[in-house]
């Protein structure tokens, strides 16, 4: 039992004694179903705060030698499989719990620790193999040269004398990355040691598996052609690892009953990831600190992650602050994953930035319609904070203009919200297309992106006789009314809210079993004169 080497199983039993942890042992089956194949190497990225340390301990406890674990497993998903299965999966999965429970070398380190340990950072890579290598040493006399300092060698040497071969895990394997972003030769250096520890013909005879976990994906770094033996699982495609990367809706369900915590507001704080695989993903922090303090709140960690985000939202890359007000206003965005190099450096494009955002947990991602979006409230929350926080005066501008519009609609204030729709519509529109009257429609739904602090918006949606253009329902904790926009084109405001009632659209908000205040608000646009107009009835449905 060593500190790298076979460690103890105390930092997953430290895990289950806070009697909130959620069983994602089927992690372990599927490594142990890929163990000593060509797919033993994984790597499975994932935000900060999504549970990766968690499942680097778990494995750790499971496979280490160093562990006795049996007593922590015995009653968990992988020493249990599903009767769901057939027989013949049932009887394989009991198999190699039985063969791999505590019986596999084990090295595992973090490399924030070495990272963050070092005096110099190019002392991080000379301090790891060091360390890890005078331990090597100790548990296997006689098999390394006292001169010998590369994990490597050490391993192969090992491995060739003893038929030995072990399973590394490495926990936030980008950190260097992210501590060092200009530092290439480092950078270099780290990607070489492994390219050497994971890749070529003498890694089988010392390697049965790997896991590697982190923020960011492995396989653009520089040279790293070298590491495409790894099978990747990301936030853009987590694949058959899906229900891991998160707590999945399930699961929040469950512990929602369980603690007293209604479900529905857990969905408006933390839902909104999701994959075609497995359906909907919460952020597992976040809803452990929402349990634990019995409050739905911000519990998004403001790490150098947050202050990314403030960075990137002051990058001039073209269509960036359109992307942004259109995502804060409930919207989606389309964009091209492909050029993005998986660091944090190499950002040539909205599309790089955006794909970024996405690995950092800030925006989740629709495979099927390659568009990304806002996930939930926390994560708005912290937009707009980077945003009031940031350089970015226009995006700035755009959120207190909204805020002040809200406010206004809601105190029937028409001159004012007329004047405020001028105002957005002149900073939000060229003078090629400010008579277009999409355009009108575009920054009107821009202009109330405030609007989804408070409520559910629903665009376009058929009622009664026609459509509705902008339908707010106020969510359960907003005390505000309803409010139903239609916006006319060089028709009269006054024309808007007859229309409204004639063709019934607050049918739709009978729909969602609304009952309650409810303002009628027409929104018109004159081109001769250029003038804008609007009037507010108030009702109760």
């Amino acid at each position: 039992m060593g500190i790298y080497l076979n460690p103890p199983a105390d930092g997953f039993e430290d895990i289950l004694k806070d009697g909130l942890y959620v069983d994602k042992t089927g992690l372990i089956t599927y490594t142990n179903q890929v163990m000593g194949t060509s797919r033993k190497l994984t790597c499975f990225s994932r935000p900060r705060r999504f549970g990766k340390s968690y499942a680097a301990q778990m494995l750790v406890a499971f496979y280490s030698r160093g562990a006795e674990a049996g007593r922590l497993f015995e009653k968990l998903r992988v020493a249990n499989p599903p009767e769901t299965d057939t027989a013949e999966e049932k009887d394989r999965k009991l198999a190699d719990y039985a063969q791999y429970l505590n019986r596999c070398d084990v090295l595992f380190w973090d490399m924030t620790w070495f990272v963050s340990n070092a005096v110099h950072k190019e002392d991080v890579l000379r301090n790891l193999q060091s360390v890890i290598v005078k331990e090597l040493r100790t548990e296997f006399p006689g098999c390394i040269d006292e001169d010998e300092v590369s994990i490597p060698e050490a391993l192969l040497h090992i491995s060739a004398q003893t038929g030995r071969k072990f399973y590394i895990i490495i926990d936030e394997w980008d950190a260097l990355f992210r501590e060092a972003p200009e530092d290439v030769a480092l950078q270099k250096a780290y990607i070489n040691l492994l390219r050497v520890l994971f890749k070529g013909g003498q890694v089988s005879r010392f390697l049965c598996g790997a896991y590697v976990t982190g923020i960011l994906p492995i396989k653009k770094y520089g040279t790293q052609s070298a590491l495409t033996d790894f099978r990747e699982f990301t936030m853009l495609e987590p694949k058959v690892l899906a229900e891991y990367a998160g707590f999945t809706e399930q699961e929040v369900k469950t512990l929602c009953e369980k603690h007293g915590m209604d479900f529905n507001e857990a969905c408006r704080w933390y839902d909104g990831y999701q994959f075609d695989q497995i359906g909907h993903i919460f952020s597992p922090n976040s809803i452990i600190e929402a349990v634990v303090n019995r409050s739905f709140s911000h519990y998004w960690t403001q790490t150098e992650t947050y202050e990314s985000l403030r960075l990137y939202m002051e990058l001039n890359f073209d269509g960036l602050k359109d992307a942004v007000l259109d995502m804060l206003g409930g919207n989606r965005c389309r964009i091209d994953t492909g050029s993005f190099q998986n660091d944090m450096t190499s950002l040539r494009s909205r599309d790089d930035v955006l794909t970024l955002l996405v690995h950092l947990g800030y925006l989740a991602y629709d495979a099927d319609q390659r568009e990304v979006y806002i996930p939930n409230e926390e994560i708005r929350e912290e937009f707009i904070r980077a945003v009031k926080n940031g350089g970015r005066k226009e995006l700035v501008k755009s959120i207190e203009l909204s805020d002040r519009l809200l406010e206004a609609t809601i105190r029937m204030e028409e001159d004012k919200v007329a004047e405020m729709i001028g105002e957005a519509h002149l900073a939000g529109t060229s003078q090629k297309f400010y008579n277009d009257e999409q355009a009108l429609r575009s920054v009107v739904i821009m202009a109330y992106l405030s609007g989804v602090d408070h409520y559910m918006k629903f665009e376009e949606i058929t009622s009664g006789r026609g459509y509705v253009d902008i339908l707010f329902l106020p969510r359960p904790t907003s005390t505000r009314p309803a409010l139903l926009i239609e916006l006319k084109w060089n028709k009269s405001a006054e024309k808007a809210i007859s229309q409204i009632e004639a063709r019934d659209y607050t049918r739709l908000a009978r729909q969602f079993a609304y009952k309650g205040e409810m303002l009628l608000v027409g929104i018109s646009y004159s081109v001769k004169g250029r003038k804008h107009s609007c009037k507010i009835r108030k009702i109760m449905i």
